[in-house]
């Protein structure tokens, strides 16, 4: 399903509710992220609905670039931590280390302590390391020698993987892919779009966006954002729609609850931007290629007939009914 990113972050009318700063951040982000508008507004979505974004493209798509200039742009710490065969889960979580000049241990915690942390090509990570940041994603906390710590707030991922089958990679679990509340694909550049990213390189080179809000500022906008209404029939539309996916004869793996958990977030967050405190149908169907297409995998004789996961949703949107109010 197409998506309108650029329609879905105008303010509201002024008679609805007050609106996020989102705008003037989207602004101030595309002074250095050249046509990431998908991208950008699934940050914000993902940002505001406490869910975690994956992203698949060639390298040196910009998905680093727009990494850094998000963070920069609501005041928050970004760290970037590149997944490779050997890093171990110490590495990302942190240790505790023995200081001799005071005779005592101490907690040194890992770059998952950050408001956005980059996980650059992600797949590179064996399994046993990729499993280390689930209590982070899911919990918004880490352990370290048997004692918790609270992840700052807000805290979001945001993990890039290579294609499937390069070399020195693991593919994500079922279980780590299902920790992304949203996906994401960048693809190639145009021409056009080449000749604008090499003459924006010397202002991408000498700095970052400007911060538009801060992270106290978005603790209370998620808050915000568990405020808005989201009706019966709303949340019966979302299950059925999750459940129509399920039942397709081409998939050997279907979306899960989780699925469900963030069409649902995801939705309020997406109305909260809208300017409105209630969800409709469409804030749904415009999350759904995203929530639903990473958790689809399709059996072979799907994929020898062309099908892929975005036809299936297609087909679940249009024949799933939308409730009228």
């Amino acid at each position: 399903m197409e998506m309108e990113p650029t329609n879905m972050l105008k303010a509201g009318d002024p008679s609805r509710i007050k609106v996020p700063p989102v705008s003037d951040l989207v602004k101030e982000v595309r002074a250095y992220v050249v046509e990431m508008d998908e991208q950008l507004w699934l940050s914000c979505v993902a940002l505001l609905s406490g869910g975690h974004l994956l992203i698949e493209g060639p390298p040196g798509a910009g998905k680093t670039l727009l990494a850094k200039n998000f963070t920069s742009a609501i005041g928050g710490e970004f760290k970037r931590i590149q997944m490779t065969p050997d890093l171990l889960p110490s590495d990302i979580i942190g240790v505790s280390t023995y200081n001799i000049a005071t005779g005592g241990w101490s907690v040194r915690k890992g770059p998952i302590f950050a408001n956005v942390v980059l996980l650059d090509e992600m797949n590179r990570a064996t399994p046993r390391t990729q499993s280390a940041l689930l209590e982070a994603m899911q919990e918004g906390r880490a352990t370290i020698e048997g004692v918790s710590y609270d992840l700052p707030r807000p805290s979001f991922f945001i993990a890039t993987q290579v294609g499937a089958g390069s070399e020195g990679t693991y593919p994500l679990t079922d279980v780590q892919i299902d920790r992304f509340a949203y996906s994401t694909a960048v693809g190639t550049p145009t021409i056009d779009e080449e000749v604008e990213i090499i003459s924006r390189t010397d202002v991408v080179d000498r700095s970052l966006a400007e911060p538009v809000t801060d992270p106290k500022e978005i603790a209370s906008l998620l808050e915000a954002v568990r405020r808005v209404h989201v009706s019966d029939r709303v949340k019966g539309y979302i299950v059925s729609l999750v459940n129509a996916v399920r039942g397709m004869r081409e998939l050997r793996r279907s979306p899960g609850v989780r699925a469900s958990v963030a069409l649902y977030k995801g939705s309020r967050a997406l109305a909260l931007l809208e300017g409105r405190d209630y969800v409709i149908p469409d804030d749904v169907k415009a999350l759904a290629p995203s929530v639903l297409r990473h958790r689809m995998v399709l059996r072979m004789e799907a994929l020898a007939e062309g099908i892929t996961p975005e036809s299936l949703i297609e087909r679940a949107l249009s024949e799933t009914p939308v409730p009228k109010e």
